[in-house]
């Protein structure tokens, strides 16, 4: 007996100290400091307080902030070390949050669109005040260069702007009717309240393309930002906030739920949200999608893209050794644009793969801290994101690739990569086929323009696609019917950078879904169709006799 006991005592004693390997692991993996030492405490940092944060934030919002969740600690990727914390939302407090969006937005959506067009306006002028310090933080938090941090901030800005003027310009239609002494209308109604689900890599622009629209149609918007990038959606919402309040409106218009996977999961379900729209991977997007379709709601799925470059044998070359780097590495490879597939044809190809090689080599002096101007390349977001990298070029290599360039982890603090280029395999490779969040380009060589679009269609992805030409009825054909199958189809310019006026999203496992300019702002409203009899007689359609 005395045996069985020690045995039971001894297992015990094994399970807690796995459980306490489990959570030393996890820390690690996070790059957690368990000093007690905060970046935000850091002179260095100033402009984190500039924004109003401190070292324990509040990660609900409603038109207060209070939060009941647990506490998260929030980890630079440059250095892994912690910023501050955020307390994230429960289920307790989404409900609340849904309520008050609710009750607010019956206010809200009485207001003239261009009253609201008004408030938009003034988000976007207070975002201006807000630009560097925010896009900082975009840097500290996620790791993208300064440059592209503060552009990320402006885009949000210039869909404000895009949104004001939208204000005043959607409209509906007056339909010729069939039937004497009949009007036939089309008119536009906001939703309600939409749910927003956004990722790491654009912490602040997916928001804004889609908050600024809804707002502007006349909906409320419950956000849940990414788990890893909670400073920025306490930033960004603070921004906001302070609008809102400032003009005696409810701030629940644009409330905040930051948390797990259970926020996200209760989004999807939830049938007061008739819209929501999700950013991230295309496993969870699925998932995602049908949750929401099984309620009948509505969804707007921006994925994933494994998106390709085609270079013809007549481009010019100068053009794409300027184009395919920024492509490959900006962002370190974390664009849901970012070029994938490098698709040359075979009598360029030795000349773009040199070129190219020799532009990796010049990013590699540029690596370092993304808040440093000097900076071009920097690091990736997160220790998993660090794996995948390399069990894809391990993957990539057991098929048969040769690595041109790179293809290993970075030895400083941080979660550095090479940028890499792999050469060697075929087209339909599996490796090739799936989208890895990383720095690693495969060069492919085709042997007409032909055969190139038809290797860029055959992935399962539809984001962004580029062709690089000088012929008039090559380019035709491209952005023709059996050209590109993608939603981003670009002549002579990269697959990354696209600008806020035009329907930015992607078909096939994209997704389908179309965010920022054109006429997406319509899926964020419903129509309905109208018919008005002004005269003094019933008068059926097609002509049908009931009488």
């Amino acid at each position: 007996m005395a045996s069985l006991t020690s045995c039971r005592s001894a297992l015990r004693d094994l399970k807690k100290l796995l459980r306490l390997k489990k959570a030393i692991r996890n820390l690690d993996n996070r790059g957690l400091t368990t000093k007690g030492d905060f970046l935000i405490d850091d002179p260095k940092y100033g402009f984190l307080k500039e924004l109003g944060l401190e070292k324990r934030n509040v990660g609900v919002y409603n038109g207060e902030w209070k939060a009941h969740g647990e506490v998260t600690t929030s980890i630079c990727p440059a250095n892994g070390k912690a910023i501050a914390e955020v307390q994230q939302g429960n289920l307790d407090d989404y409900e609340k949050c849904v309520s008050a969006a609710q009750s607010a937005w019956s206010s809200w959506a009485e207001l003239p669109a261009p009253k609201r067009g008004e408030i938009v306006r003034q988000i976007g002028d207070a975002l201006r005040s807000k630009l560097v310090p925010l896009g900082k933080l975009v840097s500290l938090e996620m790791g993208k260069i300064q440059a592209e941090g503060i552009g990320e901030v402006q885009e949000y800005v210039d869909i404000c702007d895009y949104a004001v003027g939208l204000s005043r310009m959607f409209s509906g239609s007056i339909i010729p009717s069939e039937r004497p002494g009949h009007v036939l209308l089309e008119k536009w109604n906001p939703l309600g309240v939409i749910g927003v689900i956004s990722a790491f890599n654009f912490p602040v622009a997916v928001y804004g393309w889609n908050s600024a629209i809804a707002m502007v149609c006349g909906d409320a918007v419950l956000w849940k930002g990414a788990p890893t990038t909670p400073l920025v959606s306490v930033a960004t919402s603070r921004v906001v906030a302070d609008v809102l309040e400032k003009n005696n409106l409810p701030g629940a218009i644009c409330s905040l739920c930051t948390g797990a996977s259970d926020i996200g999961e209760k989004i999807a379900s939830d049938t007061r949200l008739p819209l929501v729209s999700f950013t991230g991977s295309t496993a969870v997007g699925q998932k995602v999608g049908v949750k929401v379709q099984e309620r009948f709601g509505k969804s707007l799925l921006e994925l994933g893209g494994n998106n390709a470059i085609v270079v013809g044998a007549d481009a010019n070359l100068e053009m794409v050794a300027q184009s395919v780097v920024f492509a490959c590495v900006g962002t370190a490879g974390q664009r849901c644009t970012t070029t994938r597939r490098l698709i040359l044809h075979s009598k360029v190809y030795d000349e773009v793969l040199g070129r190219l090689k020799k532009a990796y080599g010049q990013v590699m002096t540029r690596i370092g801290d993304p808040l440093d101007e000097n900076t071009l390349y920097g690091p990736l977001h997160s220790q998993v994101s660090v794996d995948k990298y390399k069990a894809t070029i391990a993957d990539a290599v057991k098929q048969g690739g040769k690595i041109e360039f790179g293809g290993k982890p970075i030895d400083r603090p941080g979660f550095f990569v090479e940028p890499t280029i792999i050469s060697g395999l075929s087209h339909d490779s599996p490796v090739v086929h799936t989208e890895t969040f990383a720095p690693i380009v495969y060069v492919l060589k085709s042997s007409s323009v032909d055969e190139a679009i038809e290797w860029n269609n055959e992935v399962k992805q539809g984001l962004s696609s580029s062709l690089f030409t000088q012929d008039l009825s090559t380019l035709f054909k491209w952005i023709g019917p059996f050209g590109s199958d993608c939603g981003i189809v670009n002549v002579n310019i990269p697959t990354s950078g696209a600008e806020i006026g035009g329907a930015f999203g992607g078909e096939k496992h994209t997704g389908g879904g179309r965010e920022s300019g054109s006429d997406s702002w319509k899926q964020y409203m419903r129509r309905s169709t109208i018919t008005i009899n002004h005269s003094s007689v019933l008068t059926l359609a097609q002509g049908i006799k009931f009488e």
